[in-house]
Parts: C-alpha cells; sequence; structure tokens
C-alpha cells in the first residue's frame, strides 16, 4: 500500500503486505502489519504488531506493549514500556522509557528512564 501525503489509521487496523508513506503514519492501538513499513516519520500504538523492518526518515514513537522485527530512523526513537524488537538503529538519539526487549540498540545516544 502506498499513500503520498500522512495517514491515520483506527484501531485494531490489519494490513496485510508493505505500507509506504510519503509524510507522517500513525498506525493505531492493537493493529498489524504484515510486511515492512517505510515513512517520514510513525506513532505506532500500543499492542501493534509490525511483522517486517520499519524505515524511518525521522522520528519514531513506539507506544506500550509493541512488537516490531527492527527499526531504522534517521531521527530520534521513543520505546515506551513493554515494546519488544529486535535491532533498533538511530541517527540520532534512542529515549527507553521503563523496560523493553531488545536485540540491540545502536544510537548517537541511548538514554534510559524510568523502573
Amino acid at each position: 500500500m502506498k499513500v503520498d501525503g500522512n495517514f491515520i489509521t483506527p484501531p485494531e487496523t490489519h494490513i496485510w503486505g508493505n505500507v509506504v508513506v510519503a509524510g507522517c503514519l500513525e498506525l493505531g492501538s492493537g493493529s498489524t502489519v504484515g510486511g515492512f513499513i517505510e515513512a517520514e516519520s510513525i506513532v505506532v500504538g500500543h499492542d501493534a504488531k509490525i511483522k517486517g523492518p520499519l524505515r524511518i526518515k525521522g522520528t519514531a514513537t513506539i507506544c506500550d506493549n509493541a512488537s516490531l522485527h527492527s527499526i531504522q530512523a534517521g531521527g530520534n526513537i521513543t520505546l515506551r514500556p513493554g515494546v519488544r524488537v529486535g535491532d533498533v538503529n538511530s541517527a540520532e538519539t534512542i529515549y527507553v522509557y521503563g523496560k523493553v526487549t531488545s536485540e540491540r540498540l545502536f544510537g548517537r545516544a541511548v538514554k534510559v528512564y524510568g523502573n
């Protein structure tokens, strides 16, 4: 699926293939994406599942208990409590709030907050 602009999905949206968004993608809570995602920036709602890689030019915010394959971003990445993700790569700072599960965090800086 390709969108020439911003794209906001409601909660519980299920997309089987790949998603390419020219602007900002806001993926609703409990949603699933079966393929990869490419976007300018992204907000992933809580309890969402993304089975393919996430490639973002700008910033990425991943909300509570989301499950992702991997993240590569040109800007800051924010990971909320309960996030499960493979490799996380950022050209800027990775902000970790609470306990997250990740194979590797690689960024200019990694800042951890909370319990």
